[in-house]
């Protein structure tokens, strides 16, 4: 009888371990932020996206065994700009209405240090998807009433790559849009909250009236 609540209370605890192995961390979108910043002429527009959201699998033991979900509204580019928004919206660019999100899956980590991974994973984005890898280094982890973690990455992305080839010739040989996108996300991290959903994204840009 005693073998038997000592098998079944160790079975218990290494399926308590197993589930906290990786721990389900949610994006804060209040604490956290997607820039982009692309040449223009000879200086250079910034802008972000304000609808955003994901969940990491986070494996404390290995956080390379971890896993990495994250969303991207397009409609909800921002410039500064309304006009430049609603073009970026539009066919000549991410197409907002016919391609409504930008996505990435991850597929495996590659730990470089104790501060530093590679992502590797699928990217989606105006409907082509390719593997790419996103150097992310690992913030740490702080308590704060819940646990907090944070996470940054910055690299290149080329427009070209998924489509998004518009721009416009303004002196001889020189265009008016560089094919490199500077991507810069900054991550903070908790628990889920199902009692706080995130807002509506907004809605999507109104066809082009040719």
């Amino acid at each position: 009888m005693r073998r038997k609540v000592f098998v079944g209370s160790l079975g218990l605890l290494l399926a308590v371990l197993s589930a906290r192995a990786a721990d389900t961390f949610q994006v804060d979108r209040a604490h956290s932020h997607v820039n982009f910043e692309i040449r223009h002429m000879i200086s250079t527009v910034t802008g972000s996206f304000k609808d955003f959201g994901g969940a990491i699998q986070f494996d404390r033991a290995d956080p390379a065994q971890s896993t990495v979900e994250f969303t991207i509204q397009t409609a909800s580019i921002d410039t500064g700009n309304e006009d430049r928004n609603k073009h970026l919206q539009s066919p000549d660019s991410f197409d907002a209405r016919k391609n409504p999100q930008i996505t990435f899956k991850s597929k495996r980590i590659t730990k470089k240090s104790a501060e530093y991974y590679d992502v590797i994973g699928d990217f989606t984005m105006h409907g082509v998807t390719k593997e790419i890898i996103i150097p992310v280094k690992f913030l740490g982890l702080v308590n704060a009433g819940h646990e907090v973690a944070g996470f940054k990455t910055d690299f290149v992305l080329n427009r070209k790559d998924y489509g998004i080839a518009w721009n416009k010739e303004y002196t001889a040989g020189t265009m008016l849009l560089g094919d490199d996108v500077d991507v810069h996300i900054s991550v903070e991290a908790g628990p889920p909250r199902p009692d706080k959903p995130a807002p509506p994204a907004p809605p999507a840009p109104a066809p082009d009236k040719k």
